[in-house]
């Protein structure tokens, strides 16, 4: 029996989808029709669609867009033919691509595309970032994006934005991921990781060009459990650079509430990493960033205190984990003396789990200040959130209480 159920993760399926599909928009005469391309590979000299859905046993295919230009009032899509994640190249394919590895590879297509002035890796678990990291070289970046969520970080989707040398690749095979997506590769890295054989290396050759897809939109597709279908445009976030937020303020019962402190340029660089990968985050989510890394990430939960606890808690769990393996070897879950697991908890707590001094983003306002209070009481200095809320005045007063900033965006930030 367990060896069957090992087996259906094996098996690919022969999906039944048309090699072609049309989506049209009819408003009386006028027909707007999108066209799409199944993609396959060939491997092995057999071509291959999907390996399956997002479970084994459901078929699925992939489509890129080909022909056809959709303009909605003043909102048009992306071109046909400038393709990043509908149309990757497969150097190693292993256990070639299920639908769960090419939504990972896109979504952190989708944050990788705001950064490119320097080295930034981006790790994708089920969807969600667990780990993203801006730093000066590629292999730095890929470390401390790692080591910011070693638990979550196994088995996921590791996108980088520069070509991959040979110390990163190094670093990346110490792990178990099952994907890495990457501009190209250095001299001798494929060899490096031919070593894992059902790892998924992925060149995406436009990432370079990634930054021209900030601002573009497509149209995004939900079907419903009737068939229905909500059609909508995808997110653009607003605020991009520091003249694109606003001091905190609000009127409440005819009197100004306002931050009194100015954010540092640090401040603004985390408080803005942030809400950028906020915007590949499933909502209802908090963010805690420090030093261009992600700190703890709490995500999909039902209300905006409790997702703050979440990744406040998370921060000090990865921490103590963190500091478990680069003392002992061993991750914290593995060590079987407690003193030894106390020790790592101590030196987690000692550190407020990495929270002091960080920013703490949110992707939609916080209903009450008991929010802002947790990341507060860790010891954040500053947070970024949109703003609007009625009781915004009570998260003013907190921070003013405590000597942190705070900015807003002016926009909300959910992902469902």
């Amino acid at each position: 029996m367990a060896e069957d159920l090992k087996k259906i993760y094996r098996t690919i399926m022969d999906d039944h989808f048309s090699p072609e599909m049309e989506i049209s928009f009819i408003d009386g005469d006028n027909r707007q029709t999108l066209f799409y391309e199944k993609v396959v590979w060939t491997i092995d000299n057999v071509q291959k669609g999907l390996r399956y859905g997002e479970n084994p046993g459901q078929e699925a295919a992939l489509y890129k867009l080909v022909n056809g230009n959709l303009v909605l009032g003043d909102t048009e899509t992306i071109q046909p033919g400038k393709y990043l994640a509908s149309d990757i190249e497969l150097l190693q394919s292993g256990k070639h691509p299920g639908k769960t590895n090419l939504t990972d590879t896109d979504n952190a297509l989708n944050i990788l595309r705001y950064f490119t002035e320097k080295p930034v890796a981006v790790i994708v678990k089920h969807n969600n970032p667990c780990g993203v990291a801006m730093s000066d070289s590629l292999e730095d970046a890929y470390k401390k994006a790692h080591m910011a969520d070693r638990v979550a970080a196994f088995g996921g989707c590791i996108a980088l934005n520069r070509s991959v040398d040979r110390a990163t690749a190094e670093a990346v095979c110490k792990q178990f991921a099952e994907v890495v997506v990457a501009p190209d590769f250095e001299d001798g890295v494929m060899d490096i990781f031919a070593k894992k054989s059902n790892l998924r290396i992925i060149r995406v050759r436009n990432i370079e060009r990634l930054q021209t897809f900030v601002g573009q939109r497509c149209v995004e597709f939900k079907s419903l459990i009737d068939g229905g279908i909500i059609a909508q445009w995808s997110f653009v976030p607003s605020a991009e650079t520091k003249k694109d937020l606003k001091l905190a303020e609000t009127e409440y019962k005819g009197k100004t509430y306002s931050i009194k402190r100015e954010p540092d340029d640090r401040e603004y660089q985390d408080m803005l990493f942030g809400w950028l990968v906020e915007s590949g985050i499933t909502s209802n989510s908090v963010i805690y960033v420090k030093d261009l890394t992600t700190v703890g990430i709490g995500t999909g939960e039902q209300d905006r205190v409790g997702v703050a606890e979440i990744a406040r808690d998370k921060a000090y769990r990865k921490l103590a984990d963190r500091y478990a393996y680069e003392t002992y070897g061993k991750a914290y879950n593995d060590l079987q003396d407690q003193d030894k697991k106390d020790e790592a908890d101590a030196m987690a707590a000692k550190e407020n789990g990495g929270l002091k001094g960080a920013s703490m983003v949110s992707d939609a306002f916080f209903p009450f200040r008991d929010g802002v209070d947790v990341g507060i009481k860790e010891g954040i200095s500053s947070i970024i959130q949109p703003g609007g809320s009625g009781n915004d005045y009570q998260s003013i007063e907190a921070c003013n209480e405590a000597g942190v900033t705070m900015v807003y965006t002016g926009q909300r930030s959910f992902k469902h």
